[in-house]
């Protein structure tokens, strides 16, 4: 395990962490009329971390399969041809087909700590597929040759980033409120009319990190 690899993984996580699943939906719990429910949004947020836990170590376990039948600098090309592809990819979203007043709703309907935490996993199966920068950290820790121990702990820690975010926004929403929520709602404002146009630039950012680190190994290391 390097020091660039965790810098790596520490930045794919900080862009996943702008997701809908990890950062606008618990804004928008905060958003909602009347004393915030601690309990509500800590079920949301801790329901949707496991989820991406348990989701992670799942698909470590196939990509390990896969990968010990691969020598290393094929993992290695492979790694690189997924984070030139996200970096392609990233040229698609244009920024103007934003879709976030489904979530909304499903936030504002849903009251109960049961419905809540269904909402988190729904959140996060739908983002699944689309979490590229996800997949290529997991792609990465994959190829990197580490030992199981250390590819739980690089996940729980990756999922652990993933919400700082929420966690300080929500720290300044109880401290702050009445000058944090301003923030807030314009927050919710800008996603709901950039949505796509920001996922562009995080899965370009994310092709570039991964690919770097493909390319490092393969030619510098």
């Amino acid at each position: 395990m390097t020091l660039g690899l965790v810098a790596a993984l520490a930045g794919l996580a900080l862009l996943d962490s702008t997701s809908i699943g990890t950062l606008f939906i618990p804004i928008w719990l905060m958003l909602t009329p009347g004393r915030l429910r601690l309990g509500r949004f800590g079920v949301y947020l801790g329901t949707i971390t496991v989820f991406y836990f348990a989701a992670g170590v799942l698909i470590v376990l196939g990509a390990s399969q896969v990968i010990d039948h691969l020598d290393n600098k094929i993992a290695l090309w492979v790694q690189l041809v997924i984070g030139v592809f996200l970096f392609v990819v990233s040229f698609r979203f244009d920024g103007k087909k934003p879709s976030t007043g489904k979530w909304q709703e499903r936030v504002n309907a849903h009251g109960s700590v049961a419905a809540l935490a269904g909402v988190a996993v729904l959140a996060g199966v739908v983002e699944l597929a689309t979490m590229l920068p996800y997949l290529g950290a997991i792609g990465m820790m994959s190829a990197a040759g580490l030992t199981a121990p250390q590819i739980g702990l690089l996940l729980a820690g990756y999922c652990l980033v993933m919400i700082v975010p929420a966690v300080l926004l929500l720290g300044g929403r109880l401290a702050l409120r009445a000058k944090i929520e301003p923030l807030l709602t314009r927050i919710s404002t800008w996603f709901a009319k950039n949505g796509a146009g920001m996922t562009g630039w995080i899965l370009g950012i994310a092709g570039f990190l991964v690919a770097r680190d493909a390319i490092a190994r393969l030619f510098f290391l």
